[in-house]
């Protein structure tokens, strides 16, 4: 690895622009943060298809073109989100790319890091104990316990904790209510840090936080708690953006950590920036399918930062386009089925239509594994071609750099072309139920939208208090197009079920839980941190 003076030198960046984490991690001074005008980098926004249970490479992907670009000899910074816990410990094992395309120091990335993910849950719980605790007292705000949301969270996967009663124990414990426990990445307070553009809309955006009602059904705010100082301080640091660097040494700005399929799946706005800002390219990633992260990407987070892509790379793998097309998920070898993979380019053509609906042509990244087939590689190639795509294979695990310049040439070109002006799937005068019709319909390609009745309650007290313009944020399976994990494919016209809407005033948003989705995962059967361990010298292994 390279000294971090060194890689943030190659940026323009000198040493008293860092707060230095050791030799390899440094945070970006405020007095360095560049400044809210439209960066004259070009931001390459990578996305992909629906992926299986083990994801499809998209983190290593966009390393592997970021080192790519430099291979080219193009100034390129990464600015990708930061790991949670929960996913290290739980299936992946680890959330910094892999093989040869990497963010370094992984482990240390991937365990703590600079402490971020701690500040943002200490804030949170801050704010869920300062609620509690003026029930406790009775204050002036005349809290009505049974009608507190502001729910506290763990960087854990923990299924015990989804829905829990506090204040047992009598009158010195607190009032007993019914609450639970989301996991940090779906914690508003996460979202907030990512949308904010600087420190003074960060205090804005935490004032703004709904935590409940009163006994008069009016609304109940971080700031009439009087939280949003000592929030606002113990996110001092965690609003500054974090640099590393990847396996080849390419600058990584690596800031925020939202989840796709329960939160808006980007890194945040001031490491993007920053990275569009001291670089000619910035990759950037959102979290799982187009029809997720993607779709967050723009009518969220560009929307609310006034950013806009130069060109949209969609990570396919042949394991996943088998799955769409009707494989078995434990399939492994080097299976000749054509049927398959024809089916499955059904599932690619819906999310390249949805890639078109923001103006954009995708760039097809072909993530090669080991096991594929050829044929079946070819194939995609030829589709592709025929769609009037480009597409590039991808080696970048194996070979690093090398293994993605021809992606690299590829992006280059596509980022030369005219930029579309910024569209979005809906007006925010629209309704928030016409709103999530817009995106259901069009880019998961669902026929219908159903409400339940908890759902409609939600949307008439959101028009009630006047957050109806807010834009949506909806919480979907990642797995599928659809609310349904098992339905994979191209589902059809099928039914999104809407079960609550929640109101994200802070971060700026309603948020949208569909089906079965819970925001605190649990732990598989056989979690990840069971093969994690330390040596006797320090070194931690297994991630």
């Amino acid at each position: 690895m390279r000294p971090i003076h060194e890689v943030a030198a190659t940026l323009g960046l000198q040493p008293d622009a860092l707060m230095c984490f050791g030799a390899h991690m440094a945070k970006l001074l405020q007095h360095a943060l560049p400044d809210k005008r439209a960066p004259e980098g070009k931001i390459i926004l990578v996305s992909a298809i629906n992926p299986t249970r083990s994801g499809e490479g998209k983190t290593t992907v966009a390393i592997g073109l970021a080192q790519g670009l430099a291979r080219i000899g193009k100034k390129t910074a990464l600015a990708l989100r930061e790991p949670s816990l929960g996913p290290v410990f739980g299936v992946k094992g680890g959330g910094a790319g892999g093989g040869r395309c990497q963010l370094e120091p992984a482990n240390r990335i991937n365990m703590h890091f600079t402490g971020d993910m701690h500040a943002i849950g200490a804030a949170h719980n801050l704010l869920a104990a300062l609620l509690d605790n003026a029930i406790h007292f009775r204050s002036e705000l005349d809290l009505e316990h049974r009608q507190i949301f502001w729910r506290r969270v763990l960087d854990i996967n923990d299924r015990a904790l989804r829905q829990t009663v506090i204040g047992l124990g009598g009158r010195l414990n607190g009032v007993p209510r019914e609450t639970g426990f989301d996991i940090t990445a779906a914690s508003e307070i996460m979202a907030i840090l990512c949308l904010s553009e600087d420190t003074a809309d960060l205090k804005a955006r935490l004032g703004r936080i709904l935590v409940g009602f009163n006994r008069s059904e009016k609304a109940v705010t971080a700031q009439s708690l009087q939280a949003t100082g000592a929030m606002a301080a113990l996110l001092h640091d965690a609003i500054l953006p974090n640099l590393v660097q990847s396996s080849e040494g390419v600058p990584a700005f690596v800031h925020g950590g939202p989840f796709g399929n329960i939160a808006h799946g980007c890194n945040s706005v001031i490491a993007t920036r920053a990275a569009a800002t001291f670089a000619d390219y910035a990759v950037t990633e959102a979290g799982f399918g187009f029809d997720l992260g993607a779709e967050k990407f723009f009518d969220l987070k560009c929307r609310s930062a006034g950013l806009w892509p130069s060109a949209v790379v969609l990570v396919v793998t042949v394991r996943a386009l088998r799955i769409h097309g009707g494989g078995s998920p434990d399939f492994i070898g080097n299976n000749d089925d054509r049927g398959e993979i024809e089916r499955g380019l059904e599932h690619l053509n819906h999310h390249i239509q949805s890639v078109r609906v923001f103006g954009f042509e995708p760039v097809i990244a072909i993530n090669c594994f080991p096991d594929d087939n050829q044929h079946e590689l070819t194939a995609i190639e030829r589709w592709c071609a025929g769609c009037g795509l480009h597409s590039a294979r991808f080696t970048g695990f194996t070979d690093g750099g090398a293994g993605a310049e021809t992606l690299a040439h590829t992006v280059v070109n596509a980022a030369a072309q005219p930029q579309p002006a910024a569209r979005f799937l809906y007006e925010l005068e629209s309704t928030p139920e016409a709103k999530i019709t817009a995106v259901a319909r069009t880019i998961y390609g669902a026929g219908t939208v159903e409400f339940s009745r908890t759902a409609r309650k939600d949307l008439e007290r959101i028009s009630a208090l006047g957050y109806d313009r807010l834009p949506v944020c909806i919480a979907k399976t990642h797995l599928s197009l659809s609310g349904d994990p098992k339905l994979v494919g191209h589902p059809l016209d099928f039914a999104l079920p809407v079960e609550s809407v929640r109101i994200a005033a802070g971060a700026g948003y309603l948020l949208v839980l569909t089906g079965d989705i819970v925001t605190m995962p649990g732990l598989p059967r056989e979690p990840a941190a069971c093969r994690i361990g330390l040596t006797d010298d320090g070194e931690i292994t297994g991630i």
